[in-house]
């Protein structure tokens, strides 16, 4: 079926535009930057991350967006808004939030860091001591890696690169008697840090930024010169990759040249300083094809994202979270042979609550093992860690067959996914690329081991990347298992991606884009038939984002039949809630905290038999039908209720870092009830971790006791209404 095509009575006004809900996402993480009852240097975080969340906005989405404004086909999306209209709405958003955004910082961060000692300096507030310091800076270290370029018949206008920041500088040379106006750029090197911290004997954290340090010795590089002034400035360009998988016979090669184009694509933003005068900010929006639409002028410091360096810094503990290193699992404490704990049960992994240590003790144990044959695996993210690399490596080495499947295309990470496949290769990895069309975003780990006379095969399967630096910071599942049934659906899910076969159906394993999309919607129908015959029926769906039509119209008729359903979106979510006769069952809210929420979990109640699955997917388009993607039953009784009455549960009931979804597309904080207890769902995921939980203590059998918290509707839920 046609995604526009919808389902039969739902039409554009049941549906939320799926940019615009991306970006109350982002105001979602920029309220955490204004929220003062956060530490100091994690609100300098989140207003970072607002930056840098609009810069991936803009180099995708809005590139996008603006080449369909260009096309000749004039289409309406599942909202009903047109390519145009959708831009239009997005820039008046966003200016919004950049204002929002800039006033928190000149009005509540840059004040509440100067006061707790992390300060700013313009350079005319410098001692003595310190200028010198900083000329000797800016003669050693930046004057060297400076280019003038100038502007004028003889020198176009140069090719600024994607998001690097600039100086764009109006000066005046005298010739022939007479002042001529002139135009420069001065592009800021990235190599060097955005703020310049000055030596301080006492400590104390005082700092520069860069392009003002830079800006107060312009006049070196253009000597006979007159300088008018200088303002920073900014473009983004269109970051998407176009490859023809069909006609590219080396798809590695292929993507290392899109790279290099990346840089220099067409221009989708300017971002300029506030104060740069009107004739400037013309010139530079007619060199770079862009309107005053595509202009964000910006009073505060541009490229926010590299201010990152303030809140990673060696600061005073009280101005961030408490430190949290994560423990073992609970059922991998004091086993020194996972094989042999595998064995004995499934075993659930919550990140980064349960340390990404056992994943990648997984993979070394598995490569020194001289019993295992061979180790299959897929590689998204892999991030700069090298242990995941070194084991399948040292697997190699100990004559084991190992095969990686790499998508290359990840996006922004794939000149990071080229070098390591580079690398694996040359180790004598089997690397391969997956089947083409698709993107290979499945995670999971295969370990085939001989075990006396018979073969055993050992699977990790996650909802999250390969990646043990983001595991610190995003919340995904892993489940190891050695069911037989899923080690014959992992090993026919590798030789679909590294072999020439036809799709079949797998016991356990439900596979995009081939029989997932289909099967879910199965799940939410069978759950509206329950409620209908008067059975059990409820949903529960945790998950990153929804914006796939049919899906959402299956929701809505399961709503309509009585099925309560709960949703826990932490980003786009097209749907409308609580809209009577469509949606009055359905609840969404969305988590934004200290860790990013990344996990995917589908809960099914299938009249009091639940079905509970972990995934690695999205409810989008993409997902169910451009990707390789998995969805995993949770079939082991005591991990299933772990994700049920821990997991999901305290997800609904939390109070505190909770967004309630509104009909129109706006959030508003979840309310408490009178009288109850605040719930911070992470805070309380660290101490269950931690085992300060009561409720996570052992039991007399020593089992795990997790806490079972009502899966009730939380407090601002509409309530079923009665026919």
């Amino acid at each position: 079926m046609n995604a526009n095509a919808q389902a039969k009575t739902f039409g554009p006004a049941d549906f939320l535009n799926r940019e615009l809900s991306w970006l109350e996402f982002n105001h979602r993480v920029l309220e955490e930057a204004l929220d003062a009852q956060n530490p100091l240097l994690e609100r300098v975080k989140f207003f970072c991350i607002v930056s840098s969340n609009l810069d991936e906005f803009f180099e995708v989405r809005v590139a996008s967006l603006k080449q369909q404004v260009e096309s000749v086909v004039v289409e309406r999306s599942v909202d009903g808004l047109t390519a145009s209209e959708t831009f239009r709405a997005i820039v008046k958003r966003v200016r919004r939030m950049v204002a929002e955004q800039y006033a928190c910082w000149r009005e509540e961060l840059a004040p509440a860091l100067t006061a707790s000692g992390i300060r700013l300096l313009e350079l005319a507030e410098l001692e003595p001591a310190d200028r010198a310091w900083v000329r000797e800076y800016y003669r050693t270290q930046a004057h060297p890696v400076l280019t003038p370029l100038a502007v004028d018949l003889t020198h176009p206008f140069p090719q600024v690169l994607n998001k690097s920041l600039n100086l764009i500088v109006r000066l005046v040379k005298a010739q022939n008697g007479a002042e001529r106006e002139h135009m420069a750029v001065v592009q800021i090197p990235a190599i060097l840090p955005r703020v310049v911290r000055l030596p301080r004997a006492d400590g104390r954290q005082d700092y520069v930024y860069l392009d003002r340090l830079i800006g107060h010795y312009l006049a070196d590089l253009f000597p006979g010169t007159r300088l008018l002034g200088y303002w920073p400035f900014r473009v983004t360009r269109n970051s998407e990759l176009y490859i023809d998988q069909e006609e590219t016979a080396n798809l590695l090669r292929a993507v290392e040249n899109e790279l290099h184009k990346r840089r220099k694509e067409d221009a989708v933003r300017l971002e300029i300083d506030a104060h740069c005068p009107a004739a400037i900010r013309e010139t530079l929006l007619r060199t770079l094809r862009l309107t005053e639409e595509d202009l964000y002028l910006v009073d505060g410091p541009l490229n926010p994202t590299r201010l990152m360096a303030l809140a990673e810094g060696d600061h005073s503990p009280e101005l961030r979270d408490p430190p949290f290193v994560a423990p073992v699992a609970a059922g991998l404490r004091r086993r020194t042979d996972l094989f042999a704990a595998i064995r004995e049960r499934d075993l659930l992994v919550h990140h980064p609550y349960d340390s990404f240590d056992s994943v990648v003790e997984f993979l070394q144990q598995a490569a020194a093992d001289p019993d295992v044959l061979a180790i299959k695996q897929t590689l998204y993210r892999t991030g700069g860690d090298p242990r995941i690399i070194g084991a399948l490596e040292s697997a190699v080495r100990h004559n084991k067959q190992v095969t990686a499947v790499v998508e290359l295309r990840a996006r922004f990470d794939e000149a990071n996914n080229i070098h390591w496949a580079r690398q694996l290769d040359e180790a004598g990895v089997h690397v391969v690329y997956g089947l083409v069309g698709y993107k290979i975003h499945a995670k999971i780990s295969l370990v085939v081991r001989r075990e006396g006379l018979n073969i055993r095969r050992y699977v990790h399967l996650a909802t999250g990347n390969y990646n043990p630096t983001t595991a610190k910071i995003y919340t995904d599942l892993g489940l190891f298992t050695c069911r037989p049934d899923f080690g014959e659906d992992a090993t026919n899910v590798f030789n679909l991606l590294t072999g020439i076969c036809q799709f079949q159906a797998q016991r356990k394993l439900v596979v995009a884009p081939f029989d997932l999309h289909e099967r879910l919607l199965a799940l939410v129908e069978r759950e509206a038939r329950h409620a209908r015959q008067g059975l059990p029926a409820r949903i529960i769906l945790k998950m990153n984002s929804l914006a796939e039509p049919q899906a959402i119209a299956a929701l809505y008729r399961a709503s309509q039949a009585g099925v309560k359903i709960d949703l826990i979106v932490r980003g786009i979510c097209c749907l409308r809630p609580g809209v009577p006769g469509l949606s009055e069952n359905i609840t969404v809210r969305s988590i934004v905290d200290r860790f990013l929420e990344h996990s995917r979990i589908f809960y099914f109640e299938n009249a009091c038999q639940p079905q509970v699955f972990i995934s690695s997917a999205d409810w989008l388009p993409r997902n169910f039908f451009r990707r390789i993607e998995l969805a995993i039953p949770v079939e082991d009784g005591v991990l299933r209720e772990r994700l049920i009455h821990e997991v999901l549960a305290v997800s609904l009931a939390d109070t505190v870092k909770a967004r309630a979804l509104c009909a129109d597309g706006s959030y508003h904080r979840v309310r408490m009830a009178s009288g109850a207890a605040a719930v911070r769902s992470q805070a309380r995921f660290i101490a269950l971790a931690a085992g300060e939980d009561p409720a996570a203590r052992p039991s007399a059998k020593g089992k795990p006791r997790y806490p079972r918290v009502t899966l009730a509707p939380p407090p601002f839920a509409p309530r079923r209404q009665k026919k």
